[in-house]
C-alpha cells in the first residue's frame, strides 16, 4: 500500500465513513512538513501533513495539543483525525478549514484570554512535545522560575553548546539563569494552558470571521509567554491586544519579561537555523541582564 492508501484507510477508520481519495493538492505555508488538501470522491476534505517517519512523535504531540485546546471550547482549532506511519513517511490528518487572513481580531483576543483562564496546579504538560522540530520538555514542576530555567532557557542553551555556540553566548546565558528570580519580584504567574508557539503565522480566520489557532506546542505556563510571542515575528493587530487586556489584564511587569520569554524562541531559531539568531540572542541577554543591575 502507498502512503495515500494508508492515509485513506486511516481516515475511514477514524471517521467510520467511506472515504476514497480523489485528489491531493499541495498546500504552501510551512517549512517543516509537506502539506496537502485531500478531497474525497464524496466531496469531503481533509488537511494532511507528511514528514519522514522519525517525525511521527511530533505529529502525535501536535494532535495531543490540539485536543487539549479543542476540548475547552474557548477558541477554534482544527480537529485531529488520524496519525500514523507508512513506509518511510509519517502523517497527520486534520479537519480541513478554509482560512483567511482577515477576521474578528477582537474575538481572537477575547478567546485567547478565555483559554488562558484554564489553569493547572503545576507547570508543564502530560507529555513532552516539540517547538518546531526541537524537542520541548514538559516535566511537571511546581515552581515557574525553575521550569523556565531548566526546561526552557537552560535546555536551549545546552542545545546551543552542542551546536557550537559556546563562549560569550553561554557565559551570558549562565548569568541570566542565575538572575531569573529578579524578573519575578512581586509577580506569581498562574499556570495557564498555552498555545506555546503563537507567532503571527499560527492563527487565521474562518469564512465567518471567527478566529482559529493551529500548530501548537502546548503546555501549562505563564500566559505572558503566549502574549510575548505574538509580538515576536510581525505582531498581531491593536484590536487583538486591546481585547485581550480588557478581558484579562496583564501584570505591569509584562514588558520587562517579554524579551525573557521571547529569548527562548530566538535561541531555538539559532539552534534550528544558526546565522544571525545567535547574535540576536546575545543582544537580548545583554539587554535583560542590564535590567537586573
Amino acid at each position: 500500500m502507498t502512503v495515500w492508501d494508508n492515509v485513506a484507510s486511516a481516515i475511514r477508520d477514524a471517521t467510520h465513513r467511506p472515504f476514497t481519495l480523489n485528489k491531493s493538492t499541495p498546500v504552501g505555508g510551512g517549512s517543516i512538513n509537506e502539506a496537502y488538501r485531500l478531497e474525497g470522491t464524496d466531496g469531503s476534505r481533509y488537511f494532511l501533513k507528511l514528514n519522514d517517519v522519525q517525525h511521527l512523535p511530533m505529529f502525535i504531540a501536535e494532535a495531543a495539543g490540539l485536543n487539549a485546546i479543542g476540548s475547552l471550547n474557548t477558541i477554534r482549532v482544527p480537529r485531529p483525525i488520524a496519525h500514523g506511519s507508512s513506509g518511510k513517511k509519517s502523517y497527520l490528518v486534520l479537519e480541513h478549514l478554509e482560512l483567511s487572513s482577515r477576521g474578528d481580531a477582537k474575538l481572537l483576543g477575547e478567546q485567547l484570554a478565555a483559554l488562558h483562564r484554564y489553569t493547572s496546579s503545576r507547570f508543564g504538560f502530560s507529555g513532552d512535545n516539540f517547538i518546531g522540530t526541537t524537542p520541548q520538555p514538559n516535566i511537571w514542576t511546581n515552581d515557574w522560575v525553575i521550569f523556565w530555567r531548566e526546561q526552557r532557557l537552560g535546555f536551549q542553551l545546552h542545545l546551543a553548546a552542542e551546536n557550537g555556540y559556546g563562549g560569550h553566548l553561554q557565559s551570558l546565558g549562565e548569568r541570566l539563569l542565575d538572575a531569573l528570580p529578579a524578573f519575578f519580584a512581586g509577580y506569581i504567574p498562574q499556570s495557564s494552558l498555552l498555545h506555546g508557539d503563537l507567532w503571527s503565522g499560527n492563527h487565521a480566520f474562518l469564512a465567518d470571521g471567527k478566529p482559529t489557532i493551529f500548530d501548537p506546542a502546548v503546555y501549562y505556563g505563564d500566559r505572558e509567554c503566549d502574549l510575548a510571542m505574538t509580538e515576536l515575528f510581525g505582531g498581531y493587530c491593536a484590536d487583538f491586544y486591546a481585547a485581550y487586556s480588557a478581558a484579562y489584564p496583564l501584570d505591569a511587569g509584562y514588558a520587562m519579561r517579554r524579551d525573557l520569554y521571547n529569548l527562548y524562541h530566538i535561541l531555538n531559531h539559532a539552534n534550528l537555523f544558526g546565522g544571525s539568531y545567535a547574535r540576536q540572542a546575545e543582544q537580548m541577554m545583554h539587554k535583560l541582564l542590564a535590567v537586573t543591575l
